[in-house]
């Protein structure tokens, strides 16, 4: 039998960033873990009710606690009081404050059940809009220890600094103690910016702190505060100079970021080729999980000699491609485009900024291109995909974070005339719900 970890900080917790409203009365009831659902929960059935138990494996029998539903006509909520009867692919999770962190919810499979749930993810996101008959490769694995980019939230309460991840599905923040997840250079940091946000931030002050591993040093972010005085910029400029090879600052979160310390260059490499990306930049959180992606999309696009990469950011596919043929670029963020379009020189590689949420390519534009390469955000790219819907392009390879927009923008170009023939499932957010791929569109 085992337990829930007790939650540390009963006394002396933060208050949340923001306000919650208190949890109604709650009773405790027994029920199976039939399965888990897309977003790492336990499903089960109580009295007629739909339960989503976090922190579950497919066959558990557990003890939990039900307060009122989710708010969604979903379901309702459970809290994990016990463990009665462990299923089979249960373990001890590797960290100690799994349970509460928000960043891992998936500890407690064990690698075989993580697998393929994970795995199960993509085919059923697939399934759900016909795509049932679709070639999958073998899942591509992101080790413990290589998360190379992450955002922190610090709060500071008197003289206690509070630094990590939030608690799941709450404001309140959990006080990074050990993470299996990072890379260590960024955890090493994690002591350090303790005290250096001690003294940035007033009482009562919070902050959020963006780490991206790099060559040359580490990429620091610090959106927020309002405003740095003399003090805290000499701060920044002095802290850990040996390890962080940049420093800039953000008011908010859409604000320009301002360069505080610029002491070496500090720059990611794609197929060689070095790139500095701007302050914060997106970069994909492993090397490992970048490999797979770009190694699934270079043999998505065949033998192509013309392609266009939308949503192409810093270049992660672009430059490689442009070692094999004419690459395109398009890209809506202004800084991303601007780092690109630095390193363009020697490559066959072209670079337009461009909305394409409010301007996609049209079907006219699309055709010049044997193969169109689209990484869009979350949400998916529903305007996009009408287009090459309805263009005579070859190949598509699409990539995605997000299986469920995947799945809808995929019926869109297989309504459109094309075939999904072989989807490439990575896993980069190690022990988290989120699941990426990588799928090829032939006509």
């Amino acid at each position: 039998m085992t337990r829930p970890a007790k939650r540390p900080f009963a006394k002396g917790r933060p208050p949340a960033r923001k306000s919650a409203q208190s949890p109604a009365e709650a009773r405790e009831i027994e029920v199976s873990i039939t399965d888990v659902g897309a977003r790492g929960d336990g499903l089960a059935h109580a009295d007629g009710l739909r339960l989503f138990v976090p922190y579950t494996v497919a066959g558990d029998r557990v003890r939990v606690r039900v307060a009122g539903s989710d708010g969604k006509g979903e379901g309702v909520r459970a809290e994990l009081a016990e463990v009665i009867e462990p299923g089979l692919g249960r373990r001890t999770p590797p960290c100690r404050h799994f349970g509460r962190c928000g960043g891992c919810t998936l500890q407690q499979m064990d690698d075989a059940a993580y697998a393929n749930w994970t795995v199960g993810m993509v085919r059923g996101a697939l399934e759900r809009v016909g795509l049932s008959d679709v070639a999958m490769e073998p899942l591509a694995r992101t080790p413990a220890g290589a998360r190379r980019r992450a955002r922190f939230a610090a709060l500071k309460r008197g003289k206690k600094v509070w630094f990590g991840f939030n608690e799941r599905q709450s404001h309140r923040l959990v006080d990074l103690e050990e993470c299996p997840v990072l890379a260590p250079r960024l955890f090493a940091l994690v002591e350090p910016l303790h005290g250096l946000l001690a003294d940035l931030l007033p009482d009562g002050g919070d902050a959020d702190v963006v780490l991206t591993d790099l060559e040359g040093g580490v990429d620091l972010l610090l959106v927020g505060p309002r405003s740095l005085d003399r003090g805290a910029r000499e701060a920044l400029v002095t802290f850990e100079p040996e390890r962080i090879a940049r420093i800039a600052w953000q008011p908010a979160d859409r604000a320009a970021p301002e360069p505080v310390a610029n002491r070496r260059p500090a720059f990611i490499r794609f197929a060689g080729v070095p790139i500095q990306p701007p302050p914060g930049a997106f970069l994909q959180a492993s090397a490992e999980g970048e490999a797979a992606l770009a190694a699934a999309v270079r043999e998505g696009v065949g033998q192509a000699a013309r392609i266009a990469d939308l949503f192409a950011g810093i270049g992660t596919f672009s430059v490689p491609l442009a070692q094999q043929a004419a690459v395109h670029a398009v890209e809506g963020d202004e800084a991303a485009v601007a780092a690109l379009g630095r390193s363009v020189q020697g490559l066959r590689l072209t670079v337009e900024r461009r909305d394409l949420f409010e301007t996609p390519l049209s079907i006219k534009e699309l055709n010049r291109y044997d193969a169109v390469v689209f990484d869009p955000p979350r949400a998916g790219a529903a305007a996009q995909t009408a287009a090459l819907a309805g263009s005579k392009v070859p190949r598509v390879v699409g990539v995605s974070c997000n299986p469920a927009s995947f799945a809808r923008d995929a019926r869109v170009l297989v309504d459109g005339g094309y075939r999904l023939t072989k989807v490439w499932p990575v896993d980069q957010f190690l022990w988290s719900a989120h699941v990426e791929l990588v799928g090829l569109f032939e006509r």
